[in-house]
């Protein structure tokens, strides 16, 4: 059955802001394939899918349908294998679909599948940092791929990829925040300049414990680094070098409930004149789609 292409911000976002969807020419055939005949890959990059956010991405399929197809590979006749898509497969699922939308995927050669399968969900899944950075590494050692050669492979930036990969020279705990989204990339990436490991560690309680912004983290790590801060008094005397504003009670009580409502580190600033904005981070078209999902449904109460 071919269905046109729509295209990626989806129908919920032109719905808000009034975009006409334009109509695409010589669009791919997509099948519509029985979900009992598709299998999640066992090579997925994501390891953890969260379930109040699948039952928002169910909502919104069964709201206004797949926005995007999933991509398959053809494993024996009339059995796949997921190659990107295996969110948009699990709330299919708990949706109660018997088809879904798919793009289907040929390869002669099983490591030119499998590569494409684990670029593919870099590229296009809202996999976490810590995630990508294995990703990377995976394509690596499997490949015996250079971070150039990668480069190509992935359209990223060979700095970019780096970047991820010195990710997982962080302590495990501190991965670990990164991947339960405790703490951003950003302040992630702040403390790898750090060498001790001890001292990473205090100055992610730090983050934790006082909400500190990536360039306060920064600041903090470049007087640590300079010998303006000595090691053992991380913890005590770096805050004090570094000026943390506070939001008032009232403001720390929306941005915590706009983070519960759209189940994502939403940032609230302001200065002393009361201006400021809200952002709503997304890490990936399906993740657009779930908050458009949820504008929606404020929009329509």
């Amino acid at each position: 059955m071919a269905i046109g292409k729509k295209p990626p911000l989806g129908r919920g976002l032109s719905a808000l802001i009034d975009i006409e969807e334009p109509q695409t020419k010589g669009s791919s055939t997509i099948h519509e394939i029985e979900l009992s005949r598709i299998h999640p890959n066992p090579d997925q990059p994501r390891s953890i899918f969260d379930e109040e956010t699948l039952e928002e991405l169910a909502a919104s399929i069964r709201h206004v349908g797949i926005i995007q197809p999933i991509t398959l590979k053809e494993t024996e006749p009339d059995q796949y294998v997921i190659i990107s898509g295996e969110r948009r497969y699990r709330a299919s699922l708990k949706v109660g679909l018997t088809r879904i939308p798919a793009y289907i995927k040929t390869a002669a050669d099983e490591d030119i599948m499998e590569e494409m399968a684990l670029i593919e969900n870099i590229q296009r899944e809202d996999l976490n940092s810590i995630e990508i950075a294995l990703a990377y590494k995976k394509l690596m050692d499997s490949y015996a791929l250079t971070q150039e050669k990668l480069s190509e492979r992935v359209g990223k930036r060979r700095t970019t990829i780096a970047n991820y990969l010195r990710l997982l020279k962080l302590p495990a705990e501190i991965q670990m925040g990164l991947k339960n989204k405790k703490i951003d990339m950003g302040h992630a990436r702040a403390l790898i300049p750090v060498a001790d490991p001890e001292v990473q560690l205090a100055l992610y309680e730090q983050i934790l414990q006082d909400e500190l912004s990536v360039r306060t983290v920064e600041d903090m790590v470049r007087a640590i680094t300079s010998g303006e801060v000595p090691k053992e008094e991380t913890k005590q005397e770096s805050t004090k070098k570094a000026h943390v504003p506070k939001l008032p009670e009232e403001y720390k009580m929306l941005k915590d409930h706009l983070s519960r409502v759209f189940d994502t580190k939403v940032q609230l600033t302001y200065n002393t004149d009361g201006k400021g904005k809200i952002s709503i981070p997304f890490s990936s078209e399906d993740d657009l789609e779930r908050v458009i999902g949820l504008f929606d449904k404020l929009m329509n109460k």
